[in-house]
């Protein structure tokens, strides 16, 4: 089975594959917490600003780990096949919106959110499982009318990758198994990115800029 060693060689080959966009008026957005590794160097390389998006799984009522949607600051997708009150989805948007924001204020500090409008905008995260996650996120983007939605991940099942080929403008991924049931089967290290790394990193790549 082939794997990618870390989120760093992941970076670092994903980079080459989106070299063609250096030197365009872009911007690295990276899913936390796992996801900020991997785009930091791209975002290096590129010489593009780099900012986190958040957002969210909702989990069922009885299965917490499955998810019926997904919340971001301002979008929400829900699943329209499952039978969920409306009453226990408003909470649980709610709820999770506030973390999302804490979140937000934790990782970006008081820096501003850069405009994506007529940017190329390269969504960036260490791998897809169910996609529910980045598809809150590719909803959010595109009410800002980016030029160009491109998500970049080192390894997805090829379900993810047919599905978000109709939404973006393009995807590039490393591996597409045949056989997929977690990101971190794919990779020889999977450890945990804490949030000192990701705003860390963040710090980092606005020194650059």
């Amino acid at each position: 089975m082939e794997k990618i060693q870390n989120r760093g060689q992941a970076a670092i080959m994903l980079a080459e594959r989106l070299e063609k966009y250096k030197g365009q008026q872009g911007v690295v957005l990276a899913i936390p917490r796992g996801g900020v590794p991997v785009a930091a160097p791209i975002a290096k390389k590129l010489g593009m600003p780099l900012e986190v998006t958040l957002s969210k799984k909702i989990g069922h009522p009885f299965n917490k780990e499955f998810a019926i949607g997904s919340v971001s600051q301002d979008s929400i997708i829900v699943d329209d096949r499952v039978d969920v009150s409306q009453e226990y989805i408003d909470s649980e948007v709610e709820r999770i919106r506030e973390n999302l924001r804490q979140k937000y204020k934790l990782f970006m500090g008081d820096r501003k959110h850069i405009p994506l409008t007529d940017k190329v905008v390269i969504i960036v995260d260490d791998g897809i499982a169910t996609g529910k996650t980045l598809e809150a996120t590719v909803e959010l983007v595109k009410k800002e009318k980016p030029k160009k939605v491109v998500i970049a991940v080192p390894v997805a099942p090829y379900s993810a990758i047919d599905h978000f080929r109709g939404m973006v403008d393009e995807v590039i991924c490393l591996l597409v198994p045949p056989f997929f049931q977690a990101v971190g089967q794919f990779y020889e290290e999977f450890t945990q990115t804490s949030d000192e790394e990701v705003i860390s990193l963040l710090k980092e790549q606005d020194k650059k800029m």
